[in-house]
């Protein structure tokens, strides 16, 4: 059996993204590569980095999709076998500030695509430290900067719910919704309430011709 062919895996970091430890079982292994019944990992996706932690305090190495299922490549040696149960944890910390700065990538993408039309994502990709996205667009980016952050900020101080839902759930298709402001497709793991997010602060860098990047970081 193949990890495509295999149960799909039941993603209950969708359900709660604040879940950190699950008890749950092994459901197919090929050599160092499980898979598992229900998940709390996000495997990478979108640009966002996948979460890390460990299997029965076995350290996940790499966390990605196979088809709709999610794949854990372990440590050499690590033993398990169909049916075996194991207890997931995830780094929270890590899960935690990445969410913060995917969110905030999210709030400064619609801003930009609200402020500056046409214009053309190219790339992005969300990590621990900080988050950017890429942009084919002619002109120094910075000079909205002001204007964008305003807004950014804004949203974030009026500590606004953030919906996250399926858009259809046999295809797994999932996004988020801030009511009055955007309803964006996406399937990561998303915070609560806009406030989380922290004060938000943009970098701008030029990346060849014709190519703008906004870094973001977050307080």
């Amino acid at each position: 059996m193949t990890f495509v062919d295999a149960p799909v895996t039941q993603k209950l970091f969708w359900a709660d993204p604040y879940q950190t430890q699950l008890d749950t079982h092994i459901t197919s292994v090929n050599g160092n590569d499980v898979a598992a019944a229900q998940t709390i990992f996000y495997a990478f996706s979108g640009g966002q980095e996948s979460d890390a932690g460990t299997f029965n305090q076995v350290p996940v190495l790499e966390a990605r999709k196979e088809g709709q299922n999610i794949v854990y490549s372990l440590a050499e040696g690590h033993g398990f076998k169909v049916g075996d149960p194991i207890t997931m944890q995830i780094d929270w910390e890590r899960r935690y500030r990445m969410m913060r700065l995917h969110f905030a990538a999210e709030i400064i993408l619609e801003l930009v695509y609200q402020q500056l039309k046409p214009i053309t994502k190219i790339g992005a990709h969300i990590a621990q430290d900080k988050s950017r996205i890429d942009f084919e667009w002619g002109e120094n980016i910075s000079q909205y900067f002001p204007v964008i952050s305003e807004k950014a900020n804004a949203l974030v101080a009026a500590n606004l719910d953030i919906i996250s839902a399926y858009s259809d759930e046999a295809t797994q298709r999932r996004y988020w919704e801030i009511t009055g402001f955007a309803r964006v497709p996406c399937g990561g793991t998303h915070l609560r309430r806009t406030g989380e997010v922290g004060s938000i602060q943009l970098k701008r860098k030029n990346v060849g011709k014709g190519k703008e990047r906004i870094e973001i970081t977050v307080t």
